[in-house]
């Protein structure tokens, strides 16, 4: 074990973060955490690392063991070029490279004792020297680096003159160079492209040492995660897996305490009724029993309801015209800016309902044919023609058509008058923004929230044909999976761009993917462009050629165990409506015989007093036995 996690507990101000968070970590295990944002991820990280102290618990690392920590948009500063700034990582290799260097230098000029002694030393740090890899440092930067995206072009860039995206794959690639024996990562792809997130996965599956990451990527944590913690409400829960076998667990755990908790409540229902019953028949011993179930009921621990999505929070995009079939049509387009030539020739054409994202490298000109599209720029050549009845609904991450001085619920009313405030916050919910953040103005908002009030706008918006830029950036895992379901309902047509693999291999049917000698198309989802671009063949299970599938015999299953319980329940509502049709017949013949006893010329004879209480003292029995039966009875419910 490298780390172990034991009791973490973090509050801020009144606000319980953590609440004894304890797992641990296994030397070489790659390992996700994950939940919403906000549930207390990067608090967490920052604790392990000691960047923040816990209120409560303790954080252990091996003896001996190093951490390597990227922050969010960590990012590196310097005068340095690229290759000098990573090739610092290794100056214990450079500094020994240097040495080497010199005693060879050296050697022409030394002779007897004094050359045996220079050799003997030579020989020593050649050794040391190979054996921390000090052959291949150098092609393990280059490597590092093209993985990272940058081209050898690039090696002699500036890094103080790199964007905020470029300064954070210089970090990553310093701190994977650097080999610690933990690597900690805070949502390490959110600068990389769709090929240097792959290049990343094979590296960090291969890495000789453990691995601890905060991401949303859900394909990138199914391919790199053999265990998942996830923060829910305060606190942590352990699955063994990646985030798919995660994802079935979560389910399956969350309907199994669904389940418990419906059960309970059934069961509180349920004795309720039997109390009330009890107490209805008014008598000393049904009372009793009565009073005996409420102490019951008072002592039992009541299960919380599990948390779950609110069926509110689901959006419904409705287009309010239906477009004509051919929604789009790409004729030979080009698109330069200066030396820069971006793409030539581009045509593809998009169908009434079809869903198709456009993929390729940075830089390929993905988003500039989008505003394109939109209008927002001109082709060089080419043409661009809208179906009959297409209205476009824009999703521009540079282009926010938002009002400063308002607030985010008077973005969206002031937009949509026709929705009520809980409709209004049920949207703004769905992207993250609950509580006070409502009334917080656009003017104070960061960038990647007003991308969400934007995309909020959007989908409430009535268009048939949506154009989005990057969607799923700044949106949670929760958020995405409700985008997800949205727009795989959706009845119009959608073209996005997207580096998310996962949101991709969900909602598109078609994909484009825009390289530099032109487009290639795919009819499928992602998962399908990775089988047909690897020239991958499908092996069919030949289990589908059963007669009988475990699902149908399963149902079978099933649907005679719900007759036998269905016939079990029958039988149980006939007994007790037996008994207590007996107990109501008793209970006259009872009333009967009390009033018997109150007539005087009963009461004054011994014999006929007698037989009355001989009578009445057999119901009083009965009944006692039939309370008994009706009481068992119910339970059985």
């Amino acid at each position: 074990m490298i780390l172990n996690v034991s009791g973490i507990s973090k509050s801020f101000l009144e606000e319980r973060i953590l609440q004894c968070v304890s797992f641990h970590v296994e030397d070489y295990e790659k390992v996700a955490i994950v939940g919403i944002n906000g549930a207390g991820k990067t608090t967490l990280l920052r604790i392990i690392v000691g960047e923040m102290a816990p209120d409560e618990g303790l954080v252990t690392l091996s003896k001996g063991k190093t951490i390597g920590y990227l922050k969010q948009n960590d990012a590196v500063n310097s005068d340095n070029s690229i290759y000098d700034e990573l090739l610092g990582v290794k100056k214990d290799l450079t500094d020994m490279e240097k040495q080497l260097r010199e005693y060879e230098g050296l050697m022409n000029t030394l002779e007897g004792a004094e050359l045996d002694t220079l050799m003997d030393k030579y020989t020593k740090l050649s050794n040391s020297f190979d054996l921390a890899g000090g052959y291949i440092y150098r092609s393990e930067i280059v490597g590092v680096l093209l993985g990272l995206g940058f081209t050898k072009e690039e090696f002699d860039k500036k890094v103080n003159t790199l964007s905020g995206g470029q300064k954070t794959r210089v970090a990553l690639g310093k701190l994977l160079l650097s080999k610690p024996d933990l690597i900690i990562l805070d949502e390490p792809t959110n600068h990389l492209d769709m090929n240097s997130i792959a290049w990343l996965e094979n590296y960090l599956l291969n890495y000789n040492g453990a691995v601890l990451v905060v991401s949303h990527d859900r394909y990138f944590l199914d391919k790199i995660a053999t265990k998942v913690i996830e923060i829910d409400s305060t606190r942590a829960t352990v699955f063994l897996g990646n985030y798919s076998d995660y994802a079935v667990k979560k389910e399956a755990l969350r309907n199994e305490r669904l389940k418990a908790y419906l059960n309970q409540q059934r069961e509180i229902a349920h004795q309720e009724a039997v109390i009330e019953k009890l107490r209805s028949f008014n008598r000393e011993k049904s009372i009793k029993r009565a009073e005996s179930r409420v102490k019951m009921l008072d002592k039992l621990e009541r299960l919380e309801k599990p948390t779950e999505i609110d069926a509110d929070m689901k959006l419904a995009l409705i287009p309010r015209v239906l477009s004509g079939n051919d929604v789009l049509s790409v004729r030979g387009i080009s698109k330069s800016f200066g030396d820069n030539h971006l793409f030539d020739d581009v045509s593809f054409e998009i169908k009434r309902g079809e869903h198709v994202a456009l993929i390729g490298d940075n830089g390929t000109g993905k988003t500039t044919i989008l505003k394109i599209i939109n209008g927002l720029l001109d082709a060089d050549s080419g043409k661009i023609v809208l179906g009959s009845n297409v209205e476009v609904g824009y999703y521009d991450q540079e282009h926010h058509v938002l009002h400063d001085d308002s607030t985010l619920f008077e973005e969206i009313s002031d937009e949509y008058p026709e929705l009520n405030n809980t409709e209004i916050r049920n949207t703004l919910a769905a992207f993250l923004f609950t509580g006070d953040d409502v009334f917080k103005r656009i003017k104070e908002i960061s960038g990647g929230e007003k991308g969400r009030v934007s995309l909020a706008k959007l989908m409430l918006s009535n268009s048939n044909f949506l154009i989005l830029d990057e969607p799923t950036n700044h949106l949670d895992i929760q958020s995405k999976e409700i985008l997800e379901d949205a727009l795989n309902d959706y009845l119009g047509t959608v073209f996005y761009v997207s580096h998310d693999r996962y949101f991709i291999n969900r909602t598109a049917d078609r994909i484009i993917e825009l390289k530099n000698n032109g487009l290639k198309e795919y009819l499928g989802n992602y998962d399908y462009y990775l089988e047909k671009r690897d020239d991958t063949p499908v092996v069919k299970s030949s289990s589908s050629q059963e007669k009988s599938t475990p699902s149908e015999t399963a149902g079978k299953l099933d649907y005679q165990a719900q007759k036998a319980e269905a016939a079990r329940k029958r039988k149980i509502e006939n007994d007790l409506k037996k008994c207590e049709s007996e107990i109501a017949t008793l209970e006259d013949k009872k009333a009967v015989l009390e009033e018997k006893m109150n007539d005087i010329s009963i009461a004054t004879n011994s014999v006929k007093l007698q037989e009355v209480v001989k009578e009445l003292t057999e119901i009083s029995d009965k009944l006692d036995l039939l309370y008994e039966e009706w009481e068992n009875l119910a339970s059985l419910d």
